[in-house]
């Protein structure tokens, strides 16, 4: 479940990112996938990280 929330975070702050600097629609969508997946990184380390304590 972490790394499906991690990811969703991603890609509202990388779409926000793209947005804000004024990107066009190709722009927001590839930024949101490229932080949509290190979202998901992050969530699978975390869970990695939590399952070993």
């Amino acid at each position: 479940m972490l790394p499906l929330i991690t990811a969703a975070i991603g890609a509202l702050l990388g779409g926000f990112t793209a947005y804000r600097r004024n990107g066009n629609g190709f722009d927001i969508a590839q930024w949101a996938a490229v932080w949509a997946l290190m979202g998901a990184i992050v969530g699978v380390l975390g869970i990695i990280v939590l399952t070993r304590l």
